[in-house]
């Protein structure tokens, strides 16, 4: 290792995104069904991206830098909230919100301006998003673990309230928890959003809402009621933007303004917020496709369950998770070896968390997986 880095980077494991295929023995040019990733399967309509491509050449200055404060798309992401918060009381401002690029710079954002310089740790229930566990370490920022029902996926909410108790650690600063979690698709109950409500204010709650668009469960009307719970979302995911990587936050005015403190200058290109402010333009059109996906969820999950190996549960986000009944090997061992099988036929799914997490594709790619992982599974003395 270099002499000049620090030492405990040795240690830190890296995101993987898309697993790489080079110098695997994999068939030549192979198209890869990309479902490990909770990706939309389709792209934008073709008219949105005539409408893209006529914004970037006839309005965007290519040598100008981006618009650093996002009023026009803070204004958009507003109204979109407004409308879909479930709450006509509720009213929400441009004060309320910050831009990131992805939800992933937000949430570093987040670490920086609670727990950075010894101010504590935060608290995440596993298994989970695993970049709140990434990021925080890579900044020095300790990660207090606690876990979760292997029934329900609830969190074991008296571990975290032991955790929080605990004055012989560092302070718990922040607690991250999705809603729905991934990779377990279970939104938060009662008697965890009532334990969230409880935490004293010098506590973060955060709140991820990356596939809100699918479980159309929000708690996003706590903003206005409690000053130290933020949520996350993203144009990842429902809007078809990952590659554009365009997130926001939605919080209190003070601790917004935190962030803008933190984040990097201009941290999002001027084409990713035109997309962004596109995407909200058209939301109905884009939106309107999720009855279809939650139908396709629904027909794999009852597809699913008829593999007796498989347990699978229900999901309220945009993908399936499954666990082995009863694994010849050890559980990890055969789910690596399922995952490897699988992508050399051409599926790409996600290993983590004990399980296997797919996301929902097209109705031919769902077909695809069905058809692959029966073969997987009936091969090679995998499972019983």
């Amino acid at each position: 290792m270099l002499p000049f880095l620090r030492p405990d980077l040795a240690q830190l494991k890296a995101y993987t995104p898309h697993p790489a295929s080079a110098g695997e023995s994999l068939p030549p040019a192979i198209e890869f069904d990309q479902l490990d990733t909770n990706e939309s399967p389709v792209q934008l309509p073709d008219e949105l991206k005539a409408k893209l491509a006529w914004t970037y050449q006839h309005t965007i200055a290519t040598n100008r830098y981006p618009d650093g404060g996002h009023d026009v798309l803070k204004q958009a992401v507003v109204e979109y909230i407004q409308e879909s918060s479930h709450d006509s009381s509720a009213t929400f401002t441009t004060s309320h919100i910050s831009l990131g690029n992805g939800s992933d710079e937000l949430i570093r954002a987040l670490l920086i301006a609670t727990c950075l310089g010894g101010a504590g740790a935060i608290l995440v229930a596993e298994p989970t998003f695993s970049m709140y566990g990434i990021l925080a370490r890579t900044l020095g920022i300790p990660v207090v673990t606690v876990g979760r029902s292997d029934t329900t996926f609830e969190t074991n909410l008296a571990a975290a309230q032991e955790a929080i108790e605990d004055t012989q650690n560092p302070p718990i600063r922040a607690v991250f928890i999705v809603h729905p979690n991934s990779p377990t698709g279970n939104a938060l109950t009662t008697a965890e959003l009532d334990w969230l409500r409880s935490l004293p204010e010098h506590i973060l709650v955060v709140v991820d809402e990356a596939y809100f668009e699918f479980s159309q469960t929000t708690v996003v009307h706590e903003v206005l009621a409690r000053s130290n719970w933020v949520i996350l979302r993203t144009f990842s995911k429902a809007f078809r933007l990952a590659a554009h990587r365009v997130g926001y936050a939605i919080g209190h005015p003070d601790l917004i303004t935190a962030l803008e403190k933190v984040r990097l200058p201009y941290n999002l290109p001027t084409f990713s917020q035109a997309a962004a402010h596109t995407a909200l333009l058209h939301r109905h059109l884009l939106l309107d496709s999720i009855p279809a996906l939650l139908q396709e969820r629904s027909q794999l999950i009852t597809a699913l369950r008829q593999f007796p190996q498989l347990q699978v549960w229900d999901s309220s986000a945009n993908f399936v998770y499954i666990r082995l009944k009863s694994p010849l090997l050890k559980p990890d061992t055969a789910l690596a070896q399922i995952t490897q099988e699988m992508k050399i036929q051409g599926t790409l799914i996600r290993h983590t968390g004990g399980g296997l997490r797919i996301t929902i594709g097209t109705a031919a790619e769902n077909q695809r997986t069905l058809e692959r992982l029966n073969v997987v599974l009936h091969q090679g003395n995998l499972v019983e």
